[in-house]
């Protein structure tokens, strides 16, 4: 694994929907996130592991596709606040982040009942004139939604915690996919990180400070994952070992992808980012919905 984070003209470029390639596997063979197969991602990671880095990777695959792209950065917006064109919403407080995150829930339960109407499972099986847009939710700093100064937010953090496991319980079918990054991910945090880790099929840990993040981030997979996840050296950015659905575990390493370079993907797609208004508030016309439906 020499030469971590190899600087590329371009992503090596995807015809599937909710596809980026976005490093090398140790084998070889590409390292792709596919939120159909898998839809929901811990990346966790110390400064400078190549955590920031990753999530880079991903906006600049996703940003040409017909996806809507929603934040939420509580380090003051510092980290999303540059790809705002091409972000439908970004949450950069607690108080955003349960709004946004109550957009959400409502959003996923209008789809439930357009899936139902329809006799549909999930999104997928709608017709393309009805079918919703995918949105894929990047949150920066998982820790920061659960930390609590003092009890006054008790009921906030409780309220967030639960509308974030909702969407991973539920949000494949409705097209909602999580991709949650986090210097620390620990069970200190509360019952609500360990049970919204486990439903995170899609498992990535850089090189981390604490032990707790590395057993957080793979400790209930194959323990030889997590010997070799703690033995990432500092001066190899962008090495991780990542798990999925597949029951595997690999050692990978990302592409470099400058900030200045998804920045760039941003404003070149900003056209295609969807209005969140339209989004969490779908209109439809009960006659029109019913043709559509029947076709």
């Amino acid at each position: 694994m020499r030469d971590p984070l190899v600087q590329l003209d371009h992503l090596p470029a995807s015809d599937d929907l909710l596809t980026v390639h976005v490093g090398r596997l140790e084998t070889g063979g590409l390292w792709t996130i596919d939120f159909r197969t898998v839809p929901h991602w811990i990346n966790a990671g110390a400064t400078q592991s190549g955590k920031s880095n990753l999530a880079n990777a991903l906006l600049v695959g996703l940003a040409p596709q017909p996806v809507a792209l929603v934040g939420i950065d509580l380090k003051g917006g510092v980290e999303f606040t540059p790809y705002t064109p091409r972000l439908s919403a970004l949450a950069t407080t607690r108080a955003e982040s349960v709004t946004l995150l109550d957009d959400l829930v409502a959003l996923m339960v209008d789809r439930m009942g357009l899936c139902r109407t329809a006799g549909a499972r999930n999104i997928w099986q709608l017709p393309p004139g009805v079918r919703p847009v995918p949105v894929v939710v990047l949150v920066d700093e998982l820790a920061e939604l659960y930390l609590m100064a003092d009890k006054s937010e008790k009921d906030e953090i409780a309220h967030t915690s639960t509308a974030l496991l909702r969407i991973a319980q539920l949000g494949r079918a409705f097209g909602i996919y999580l991709f949650l990054s986090g210097q620390r991910i620990g069970s200190d945090l509360g019952p609500g990180v360990t049970a919204l880790r486990a439903q995170c099929s899609g498992r990535i840990c850089h090189r981390v400070n604490d032990p707790e993040t590395a057993t957080m981030t793979l400790g209930d997979l194959d323990p030889a994952a997590l010997v070799s996840a703690r033995a990432i050296p500092a001066e190899t950015p962008g090495v991780a070992i990542i798990a999925s659905q597949d029951g595997q575990w690999y050692r990978a390493r990302s592409f470099y992808v400058a900030e200045r370079t998804a920045e760039h993907a941003a404003r070149t797609y900003a056209h295609l980012t969807p209005d969140w208004a339209d989004i969490a508030r779908p209109d439809r016309d009960g006659a029109d919905l019913s043709d559509l439906l029947s076709a």
